[in-house]
């Protein structure tokens, strides 16, 4: 039997593949100072490479439609095996992905890696995050919730103020608004836009390899002693660095999966609802700081892609001749400004225009955005190019091998900065506008790392809801079947279905009603929407599928809801006829009766609830409808965790006896 070495060379000798990948990934010579910073950059391929293939699994199920993309995003949570680890692992690894360039950027403008000779190894890297920020952008449209929905009808009609603008919009959207053809060409787009970026991405890596890694001195390597191989010095500290970093995803993956997301997103898209506050995901909030803060929108829009295009000119705005912080004292109080500045940014990003920030002397929201865009284009067109002519930086180290500074000495920078950031928006309190009390804080069996659903509460507020809520909500993405989740038998499931009447055809083309089966969804208590409405004095009562993750405070928010009815309103409130007020409702208006009271049911077992218990029990339920993986998810995180741990551990007394080598 011909060995697999035979093979292998047999083949390297035809097509050197094996031999470039051992020349570039093992023997390739590195700077032998490379800091933990350098680790982010294998990171956003490893991130680039899980992004890829969890997406081409959720492609398989996913339907690009208007009709269908909500409820099929739900289905693949719910329905599929493993979908919803697929797709928190899809929705957080967007985040992670930026976190980690965005890291990846900064470390290269601390340390001057843009500079000659590598200004087209940062200029494909802009590239590069241009690409993902397209690629991303698609991607929150694809759920089809009312973030999704809204956010691509702001964001595409920013090109309108572009000549033939109104062209380009209509050509964006496939119609005259963001419809099913708007999100069946963003589909496709996000699909292909990944292997894009994995294409400049060998660009990126070939243009590294040219002149090599730069380093923490910011100096090329002089000597054979200023370098080590990659492999293994630099794979097991990428592999050190990969474990800390999957801790990471991890946690937000299984006991935390929406801390980045919007509730309004678990709303499905409605054209004619506008959200009272459009926010696009985290990762953009400094670029939409910059475009809401400028009155005018076509200077917005300019300022706002000019914010990124700058980056593309950064090798020549910055005209000192030495590249590292480490050696520029001055710049570095300039570089950790700038980093203050793109929190701020962000920070009110994420707030309405008209917030007012009463530690700052009344400064509102906008007049601090204008500031803080200010601050940001003056760090690039008047700080670098006057710091290249008038700072005074450190002499340089002779050779890499050179003693130097300390790490210890840089984390303790980093630390203070850190702080600082901390303290700046902390102290960044707006005045809201908005006068709802602040929501009574629970105590919930399910929440926290370690809780689990109390299977007698969910019984008992599935009895509610059955009594009292289905009379107006429905249940759109359970099925039946999912009751064993509350700990119902097969026997006692099937009984609970035929207690329902599903539409169906029969032989003859007729429709019909029939018994409903476990495998049926609940059915709805309208036949429509104008029947709906018609019921509800013209309002729509939601769908409680998903309500608890709907809302902003989740469960609280709906048990706040459900017991802050108030008999009497404020004197300064004007109710209409067939409003009720709650201070919990946005408006203090709601026209859904209260729905709980004293002796309203009677529990299987026989007690009579009080009326917070009650609520309790069905915002209990409501919340195992929402997430009925949750106990699952929990205990594959601890799993995972323990063998990220493990993994982590290893990898570092590893990497410690690797490094011991290198004197």
């Amino acid at each position: 039997m011909v060995s697999l070495t035979k093979i292998a060379r047999w083949i390297d000798y035809r097509l050197p593949f094996l031999s470039f990948i051992d020349h570039e990934l093992r023997e390739y010579p590195t700077p032998k100072n490379l800091n933990y910073w350098w680790n982010f950059g294998s990171l956003a391929g490893i991130t680039l490479v899980v992004m890829i293939v969890s997406g081409i699994f959720l492609a398989m199920h996913y339907d690009p439609t208007a009709a269908q993309a909500f409820d099929s995003v739900e289905y693949i949570m719910r329905n599929v095996n493993y979908g919803w680890f697929m797709r928190y692992l899809h929705a957080n690894g967007a985040t992670m992905f930026f976190i980690v360039v965005y890291i990846h950027l900064f470390r290269g403008l601390y340390y001057g890696s843009y500079k000659t000779p590598r200004e087209l190894l940062w200029i494909l890297g802009v590239v590069i995050l241009l690409l993902m920020m397209a690629t991303a952008f698609m991607g929150y449209v694809l759920p089809w919730g009312q973030m999704s929905y809204w956010g691509a009808t702001v964001i595409t009609n920013l090109f309108s103020v572009f000549p033939f603008g109104e062209s380009i919009v209509e050509w964006l959207w496939g119609g005259f608004s963001v419809d099913s053809p708007t999100l069946n060409r963003f589909f496709v787009l996000h699909y292909l836009f990944p292997f894009l970026i994995v294409a400049v991405v060998m660009l990126h890596i070939m243009a590294l390899h040219q002149h090599g890694s730069n380093n923490p001195l910011g100096i090329e390597r002089k000597e054979p002693r200023d370098s080590i191989p990659f492999h293994p010095y630099y794979t097991v500290k990428d592999l050190f660095g990969l474990g800390v970093f999957a801790l990471l995803w991890s946690y937000f993956i299984f006991f935390n999966p929406n801390f980045f997301g919007e509730p309004d997103n678990y709303i499905p898209a409605n054209p004619l609802v506008t959200p009272p506050h459009i926010v696009p995901e985290w990762y953009f909030l400094p670029f939409y700081a910059i475009l809401r803060s400028i009155p005018n929108k076509f200077v917005g829009v300019m300022a706002m892609f000019g914010a990124v295009f700058v980056l593309f000119f950064l090798p020549w705005l910055d005209t000192s001749k030495v590249r590292s912080a480490t050696f520029r004292p001055v710049y570095k109080w300039f570089f950790w400004g700038f980093v203050i500045d793109c929190f701020i940014l962000g920070y009110v990003g994420a707030h309405s225009p008209d917030y007012i920030y009463i530690r700052l002397g009344g400064l509102s929201n906008q007049l601090l955005g204008q500031f803080t865009t200010l601050l940001y284009f003056a760090f690039f067109f008047l700080s670098l190019p006057l710091l290249g002519i008038y700072e005074k930086p450190k002499a340089l180290p002779k050779s890499l091998s050179e003693p130097v500074l300390k790490d210890k000495k840089a984390i303790r920078f980093l630390a203070k900065h850190t702080l600082f950031i901390s303290l700046v928006l902390g102290n960044l309190s707006p005045l809201y506008g908005d006068e709802t009390p602040p929501l009574p804080n629970e105590v919930w069996s399910f929440q926290g790392p370690l809780g689990t659903y109390d299977r007698g509460e969910l019984q008992h507020g599935f009895q509610l809801y059955k009594q009292v809520c289905a009379v107006c909500h429905g249940l759109k993405q359970l099925r039946i079947r999912d009751l064993a989740g509350l700990g119902y038998s097969p026997e006692e499931i099937k009984a609970i279905a035929a207690e329902y009447k599903v539409e169906a055809i029969n032989d003859e083309g007729d429709p019909i009603e029939k018994p409903a089966l476990p495998t049926d969804r609940f059915p709805g208590p309208y036949k429509n929407e104008k029947a709906a409405r018609a019921a509800n004095n013209g309002a729509l009562p939601p769908d409680l599928s998903l309500i608890t993750k709907a809302r902003a405070g989740g469960p609280d928010y709906i048990y706040a809801l459900l017991t802050g009815y108030e008999t009497v309103p404020p004197k300064d409130v004007q109710l209409p006829e067939g409003m009720h007020y709650n201070p919990f409702f946005p408006g203090g208006q709601i026209a859904m009766i209260p729905p709980l009271s004293e002796g309203l049911v009677t529990y299987s077992d026989g007690s009579q609830p009080t009326v917070n218990q009650m609520a309790k029990d069905v915002v209990s339920f409501l919340s195992w409808a929402a997430e009925p993986e949750l106990e699952a998810r929990k205990k594959m995180g601890f799993k995972v965790l323990i063998y990220f741990i493990v993994f982590t551990i290893l990898m570092y007394f590893l990497m410690k006896r690797v490094w011991a080598k290198v004197d």
